[in-house]
């Protein structure tokens, strides 16, 4: 068996893994197809560290390879401790310091798009949510409106969930449009979402609250802001 058949039969399995695991990278809950202003900077901030991340490994990679391959060359004792000192300040000391700059200048403006922090001339339509076991409960505290497992928005503007917990803790999770964030009793934290196109969209409790966890799913459907409009006038006359 030549090199030339063995690589012809590891190129199966080989293409198989990466399939496998690209596609985990699709579907109605993949924060790698985001759909709104808060997912695009977590998707952002995921491919920056993916990035980063595989640049350090391949260094570290050359430099054992390098480090098995080498000649080693005789060195005294005051050399070898030269030496020995330079890596442990450079991989131990300046490796960490220039790592971490990089990627806090990087993921600190990521996650400052993330916060709800306020808008110049415009207030962001709130939606309240409590979990439950199992189940979401949604108040549009505004129109009066109250529903179970579905969650109704306008698209191309930004919203506020306020969520908070029945019983025990949850988390409220859209991936295509946002970060997860922890529903916790007694507490109410606030999310800011946007969806970029009217749309559905699937949610999720991140958080194992006990037998139901799986089937604690949210189904989120984005309007156009009339269309938006129209639902709730509707809905009130119901």
């Amino acid at each position: 068996m030549n090199v030339l058949t063995v690589n012809r039969s590891l190129a199966s399995p080989v293409a198989f893994i990466i399939l496998f695991f690209l596609g985990g990278c699709g579907g109605p809950q993949s924060i790698l197809n985001p759909a709104g202003p808060s997912a695009h900077a977590a998707a952002a901030l995921w491919w920056g560290m993916f990035g980063f991340s595989a640049l350090v490994l391949s260094v570290i990679v050359t430099l054992w390879l390098y480090a098995m391959w080498r000649k080693p060359k005789p060195l005294t004792i005051a050399q070898a401790s030269r030496l020995n000192l330079r890596w442990i300040i450079g991989g131990g000391l300046v490796l960490p310091v220039i790592s971490l700059s990089i990627l806090l200048g990087f993921g600190i403006p990521m996650g400052y798009r993330m916060l709800p922090l306020p808008l110049v001339g415009q207030t962001p339509l709130r939606i309240n949510v409590t979990g439950h076991q199992w189940w979401w409960e949604i108040r549009y505290p505004d129109a009066g409106i109250v529903l179970k497992n579905e969650l109704h928005l306008p698209a191309g503007i930004p919203v506020d969930i306020h969520v908070t917990s029945a019983d025990v803790i949850h988390s409220f999770w859209i991936p295509r449009l946002g970060g997860k964030l922890d529903m916790i009793p007694g507490r109410t934290n606030i999310l800011r979402l946007q969806a970029d196109l009217p749309g559905h969209y699937r949610g999720q409790c991140a958080e194992f609250c006990g037998t139901g966890h799986a089937d604690m799913v949210l189904a989120v459907q984005a309007h156009t802001l009339q269309d938006f409009k129209t639902w709730l006038e509707a809905y009130k006359h119901e």
